[in-house]
């Protein structure tokens, strides 16, 4: 378990590695687990996004923020945020789980997720959480848009490239790694008309494509001035 750079990707140092070691225990290893703690999280991770939006859409109604809201932190969302960090890859798992692929599934990744973000809460308090919050959702906060959220990241840069009658972008595996029951692919995504490329990662190749869109998405949208 690379607990370091864990810590980096949530840009937090926990003083309790207790707590950092509970986060990621999943009930199927031990009674001491992390679903208490991804309660809390799951409160925290809706307070910060919830006043981030409310930040950043100031003339959006209550209804819209919500739906806004509600697409940043459903399970897809969070599994997708986790698998980013390859935060599967660190999770203590019983033999059960990890014979069926345990470290893979959306849930306990979301899960998961929320108790690291519960745990930073109890060790650092709220302030630090919401930083982390911050950081870990940066990518999806910068891309999220009113008229296309609860799209995944590339139906929305398709449908913004048709917009500006652009041709579509292209996907290609660039590498695969490890072994047939845990690889890791690597793809790039490529907007030749913009000289846009993008690298993603993930466990299976769909997951990979849509972190390399919503790379792009970004730098779309920054080339567009929107």
């Amino acid at each position: 378990m690379n607990v370091d750079a864990l810590q980096r990707s949530f840009g937090y140092s926990f003083h309790n590695a207790d707590l950092l070691r509970r986060a990621l225990t999943h009930r199927s290893f031990g009674a001491t687990h992390n679903e208490r703690l991804e309660f809390l999280g799951d409160s925290v991770v809706n307070c910060v996004i919830a006043r981030t939006l409310y930040q950043k859409f100031p003339q959006l109604p209550e209804g819209e923020l919500s739906r806004l809201r509600a697409s940043l932190v459903s399970e897809p969302a969070l599994a997708a945020l986790a698998d980013k960090i390859d935060l599967g890859a660190m999770l203590l798992l019983g033999e059960g789980e990890l014979k069926s692929g345990g470290g893979q599934r959306p849930s306990i990744l979301a899960d998961a997720l929320e108790a690291v973000l519960g745990a930073v809460f109890i060790d650092g308090g709220f302030d630090a959480a919401s930083l982390a919050v911050e950081r870990v959702f940066k990518l999806p906060l910068e891309t999220i848009h009113p008229a296309t959220a609860g799209r995944d990241a590339k139906t929305q840069l398709q449908e913004l490239l048709q917009g500006r009658h652009l041709p579509l972008p292209s996907y290609n595996v660039i590498a695969i790694h490890g072994e047939a029951h845990e690889q890791r692919f690597e793809v790039e995504c490529i907007i030749a008309s913009l000289n846009i490329r993008c690298n993603g990662a993930g466990t299976s190749r769909r997951r990979a494509e849509q972190e390399a869109a919503r790379y792009a998405l970004a730098q779309t949208l920054h080339a567009g001035g929107s």
